[in-house]
C-alpha cells in the first residue's frame, strides 16, 4: 500500500477511485465472522467490559456497513460542460478574512466563463467587529464586485446569506467562502443539472490547495478526501448529496420554499440541505475539483473547525429528529443518520481506549483470549477494511488521517455535551493564510 501522496503526485486522484466489489463484499463477510467470533466463541471476561466492548463494535458494523452501502457504486453518470445557462448570483461570505485572499478570489470569480452572473461580496466584517471591513469595500469596488455590508447582525453565514438573497434576484445563487477561488470552468461544470426541474442544488468538493503546508494540513486534507471522493460520489445514487456551504449552487425557489438558509445551527449548510431533501429537491456532487480553498494550518483553527462539524451535525438529532418526519426517503434517513453518527465515534474511541488501562491497573479484560486467537481473528478483518478505505480514495486516505480522525474523540465528545445540553456554540469563522507570493501579486 501506499499510504502517502508524494510532492509529484496529482491530489485530485482520490476523485477517480473505484472500488472493487468482491472487496466490498469480503469486507463485510470479515467484519461479520469477527463480530459474531468475539460475540460467540470465546470466553466472556468482567461482564462490564465484555458490554462495552460489544456495544462499540456494533457501532463499528453500523459504520462500516453504512460506509459500504454508500460506496458500493459510485460509478453514477454526470453531465459535461454544456450550453444551459441562466442568470446566476455568486456570493463571496467574507467576515474578517484578509483583504488579498479576498481579492483572489474576486479576481477569480470574475473570471468564470459564463455568460450572465454577477459577484456580490457578503461582507460581514461589520457585524463581526473586524477592522478590515471598509478595506473589503474598497476592495471590492475596485475588483468590480458588488459590495453588500451587513450592518445588523443575527444569524452568522447564514444570515449574511438570507440577507443577501433579499436583495438580490437571480434565479440561481452560488456561495463561495471568502478563501475558496473558483476555475474558470466552475459554472459551465454545473449549471448543466439544472436543466432538471427539481435539482435543488449542486455541490463540488473542497479542496486545500495549502495540503502540502504542514503536517495538519496534511491531515486535514486527507480526512476530506475520503469524504469528498467515495462517499459523496455515492450518495449521488441515493439522492443524498451532502450541503456543504461553499463551492456550490443552489436554485433560489428551492430556497425559498424551505425558508433561506437555516440560522438556528452552526452547521447551516448541512440542516439546510436536508430540509431541501425533505421538500423532494434533487441533489448532485459533481466529482472535479472546481475550487481550491485553504485548510486551517495551526490546531486551535483545525479544533475550531471540526467542533463547528460536529456540533451542527449532531443538533440535526438531538434538534430536528429528522428520522420521524415526512418527505425524506429511508436511504436519505440512513445517510442523515451514519453522518451525524460519525460524531458520536469520541465516545466509541474513549471506551475503547480505557479497556486496555483497566487491564493494565486490574488485569480485567473483556474476553478470555489469547494474543493470537484475537491477532487471527482481528487483523484479517481490520486489514481488509484499511485497504478498502485507501482504494476507495485511490491511497490518499492515509494512517495519518486515520490518527487525526482517533485524535479527535475529545471534540467528538465536547460536541455532544453541547448538543444534549443545547448549550449555545458561536460559529466560528477558520482562521485563513495567504502565501507571501499572492499577497505580492496583488500589491503589485
Amino acid at each position: 500500500m501506499t499510504p502517502y501522496y508524494s510532492k509529484q503526485r496529482d491530489r485530485t486522484e482520490f476523485l477517480k477511485a473505484e472500488i472493487s466489489k468482491p472487496i466490498l463484499f469480503l469486507n463485510i463477510v470479515l467484519a461479520i465472522a469477527y463480530f459474531f467470533a468475539i460475540l460467540f466463541l470465546f470466553p466472556k471476561g468482567n461482564t462490564i467490559l465484555f458490554w462495552v466492548l460489544i456495544a462499540g463494535e456494533i457501532f463499528h458494523l453500523w459504520q462500516l456497513f453504512t460506509y459500504l452501502y454508500t460506496v458500493w457504486d459510485t460509478n453514477y453518470p454526470y453531465e459535461s460542460d454544456t450550453d444551459f445557462s441562466e442568470p446566476v448570483d455568486v456570493f463571496i461570505t467574507v467576515a474578517g478574512e484578509p483583504v488579498e485572499v479576498v481579492s483572489e478570489t474576486i479576481l477569480a470569480a470574475k473570471a468564470m466563463n459564463y455568460p450572465d452572473f454577477q459577484v456580490y461580496i457578503l461582507n460581514d466584517g461589520f457585524v463581526a467587529k473586524k477592522d478590515n471591513w471598509k478595506e473589503i469595500e474598497e476592495a471590492s469596488k475596485h475588483l468590480g464586485a458588488i459590495c453588500i455590508t451587513r450592518k445588523t447582525p443575527g444569524g452568522a453565514k447564514a444570515g449574511n446569506i438570507n440577507n443577501a438573497l433579499r436583495q438580490t434576484k437571480s434565479p440561481f445563487v452560488v456561495i463561495f467562502d471568502a478563501d475558496h477561488v473558483p476555475r474558470k470552468n466552475f459554472l459551465r461544470k454545473t449549471m448543466a443539472y439544472f436543466k432538471d426541474p427539481k435539482m435543488g442544488y449542486v455541490q463540488t468538493p473542497q479542496f486545500y490547495k495549502n495540503h502540502e503546508s504542514n503536517v495538519i494540513t496534511e491531515g486535514a486534507w486527507e480526512q476530506q478526501a475520503l469524504f469528498f471522493g467515495a462517499i459523496c460520489k455515492g450518495k449521488n445514487r441515493l439522492n443524498s448529496v451532502t450541503m456543504c456551504g461553499t463551492n456550490m449552487v443552489i436554485r433560489r425557489k428551492a430556497l425559498e420554499e424551505v425558508g433561506g438558509i437555516n440560522e438556528q445551527s452552526i452547521a447551516e449548510d448541512f440542516i439546510t440541505g436536508m430540509f431541501l431533501h425533505q421538500k423532494g429537491w434533487k441533489s448532485f456532487y459533481v466529482p472535479e475539483v472546481l475550487a481550491e480553498g485553504l485548510a486551517p494550518e495551526d490546531f486551535k483553527s483545525y479544533y475550531k473547525q471540526q467542533f463547528r462539524w460536529a456540533r451542527g451535525s449532531l443538533d440535526i438529532m438531538f434538534r430536528h429528529n429528522f428520522l420521524f418526519k415526512r418527505g425524506l426517503t429511508l436511504s436519505q434517513k440512513i445517510q442523515y443518520l451514519s453522518s451525524v453518527s460519525y460524531f458520536v465515534s469520541g465516545i466509541v474511541v474513549a471506551m475503547n481506549a480505557l479497556i486496555p488501562i483497566i487491564f493494565f491497573y486490574t488485569g480485567l479484560m473483556p474476553l478470555q483470549i489469547t494474543t493470537m486467537a484475537l491477532a487471527a481473528i482481528f487483523l484479517p478483518y481490520i486489514f481488509v477494511t484499511i485497504f478498502t478505505l485507501q482504494a476507495s480514495t485511490n491511497y490518499s486516505y492515509s494512517f495519518r488521517s486515520l490518527a487525526f480522525s482517533m485524535a479527535g474523540f475529545n471534540i467528538h465528545i465536547s460536541a455532544l455535551f453541547a448538543a444534549l445540553t443545547r448549550k449555545k456554540s458561536a460559529f466560528a469563522v477558520t482562521a485563513k493564510k495567504q502565501s507571501h507570493e499572492v499577497k505580492l501579486f496583488l500589491m503589485g
